[in-house]
């Protein structure tokens, strides 16, 4: 596998397997969709992908697992998921698969074992209690939290005297990691994928939610002994955690997790396409960087938009291209290792709840395209809202090559594309509707421009931006007047350097 030179990808790219592609025209995204358009992620600029789950289970999501070895039939076969692997090892395109392991689907064999009752061997695997014990110890309601708003997660197995633990839902049971066989069986499962299936990496659900939330000081350790039991398997092998809080909270994590995903970030970008002003985002970034540093000096900042659990950026920009390619600007130009969710690229749009969120990509303006998905009707993502790829590639000005150039940017400018650089400084120009930073590497730097706001600005070449006269980026034609000053035109931006 070719990567940079720290080990890492510089672009990843999330795929809701069911929405991506279908290959066989039974409606539904496959595998084998993927492994057809994995030439299009290339020319994209991507270098590792993140696939949704993709095992066995009732749900459309697939976030509630019955069988860890398998391949969903909906999805493909296990030969199918090898091809994936094969294909994409030929374009230098790394895979990351989701891994479920707080919970699985009540109709998985070990929770269909256990609900039998409490002399079952599979009883253990998950947490029960008698509800007179969950009121005694006080846990029977749990704080709502960004990553699940359910706030009573005990659920009763009819004629039992116990409840059962479901942080998620009544059909999602946490798994008991204070019993010994389920820690183990896990650790085999990502034994099988790592050696026998050749996978190279993990994205983690619910990382923080390993065990029960009266328990949260465990999550820590069992992280740490992941690290330890992974790398017993193979070196090197990529983890990305999904916590959804604050850093103060992510910061311990690293530990055990190389990389965690920054909401931060991604809702403070979301603000700023709202508001169209800057409220100290460089300031709050390196207030993170600081934190994770303090924990571990090589941590990796996964930074997205939004992903499968957020309103899409298109529908947070209210369908403007212009604020759409501003958001693009400001990922791609900041510090990490970005993640684009499936669809960003042309102006998709969705809104909870969350199936409207993972709407069939529009590969082509052919109304019966077989490539795209048919499991639901889209409210927001349709061919009468939404150019379709097939009409974006060919147009310059389009939002997919606004992409495109970006991220050959990203990865031509070492100041940009070095994703274990966190040096960044605010620039000040005085101006809340303009964001600047610098980004450094070596003895590399460049300058940063974003307009965040609706009007046209015009900047000094003396002052912050003296020195700074190559255009090496620029959303539309940067132009430098005969005065001696920068238009940067509503929600553009500007990429600058010495030479």
């Amino acid at each position: 596998m070719k990567q940079t030179a720290n080990g890492y990808p510089r672009i990843c790219y999330e795929i809701f397997i069911r929405s991506f592609c279908d290959s066989n025209g039974d409606g539904i995204g496959d595998l084998n969709g993927i492994t057809s358009k994995l030439p299009y992620l290339q020319a994209l600029g991507t270098e590792a992908i993140w696939l949704t789950p993709f095992h066995p289970s009732p749900s459309y999501h697939k976030y509630d697992v019955t069988d860890y070895y398998a391949v969903d039939p909906e999805y493909g076969t296990l030969e199918d998921f090898r091809e994936l692997l094969r294909a994409a090892r030929e374009l230098n395109i790394a895979v990351y698969m989701d891994f479920v392991m707080s919970h699985t689907s009540t109709d998985h064999l070990w929770f269909r074992e256990a609900r039998k009752g409490a002399d079952n061997p599979f009883r253990d695997f998950y947490i029960w209690l008698p509800p007179g014990t969950i009121a005694e110890k006080g846990i029977g309601v749990r704080a709502s939290t960004d990553d699940s708003d359910a706030v009573r997660p005990w659920h009763v197995n009819t004629g039992d005297p116990e409840m059962y633990y479901g942080l998620f839902s009544s059909t999602m049971a946490d798994l008991n990691y204070d019993h010994g066989e389920v820690k183990a069986e896990m650790f085999r499962i990502a034994r099988f994928w790592l050696e026998d299936v050749g996978v190279d990496g993990f994205r983690l659900d619910a990382a923080r939610h390993i065990y029960p939330h009266w328990l949260p000081e465990k999550n820590i350790a069992f992280w740490n002994e992941y690290r330890e039991q992974i790398g017993r398997i193979r070196e090197g092998v990529f983890s990305v955690g999904e916590i959804w809080t604050g850093s103060a909270e992510i910061a311990p994590y690293l530990g055990g997790l190389p990389a965690t995903f920054n909401f931060e970030l991604s809702n403070a970008i979301q603000q700023i396409i709202r508001s169209g002003e800057d409220t100290g985002l460089v300031g709050m970034l390196n207030g993170i960087y600081a934190t994770y540093a303090a924990q571990r000096p090589d941590f990796i900042d996964a930074t997205m938009l939004t992903n499968h659990d957020q309103t899409r950026i298109g529908s947070v920009a209210e369908g403007d291209v212009r604020k759409m390619k501003l958001a693009a600007s400001l990922l791609l130009t900041l510090p990490g290792q970005p993640y684009l969710y499936y669809g960003e690229e042309i102006g998709m749009l969705g809104q909870k709840p969350d199936p409207y969120i993972r709407e069939p990509f529009l590969w082509s303006h052919v109304s019966n395209d077989p490539e795209v998905t048919q499991w639901i009707i889209p409210r927001y993502s349709k061919l009468r809202l939404i150019r379709p790829l097939s009409l974006k590639l060919p147009d310059p000005a389009s939002l997919v090559n606004h992409y495109r150039r970006l991220i050959r940017l990203r990865k031509s400018e070492p100041a940009l594309g070095d994703i274990t650089s966190y040096a960044l400084q605010a620039v000040d120009l005085g101006d809340r509707g303009v964001i600047a930073f610098t980004r450094k590497s070596g003895e590399r730097t460049v300058l940063v421009l974003h307009n965040l706001s609706p009007k046209t600005r015009q900047l000094a070449r003396e002052g912050p931006l003296h020195g700074y006269d190559n255009v090496l980026f620029a959303t539309g034609q940067a132009l430098w007047t005969e005065g001696g000053e920068l238009v940067l035109r509503p929600y553009e931006s500007v990429v600058l350097s010495p030479y």
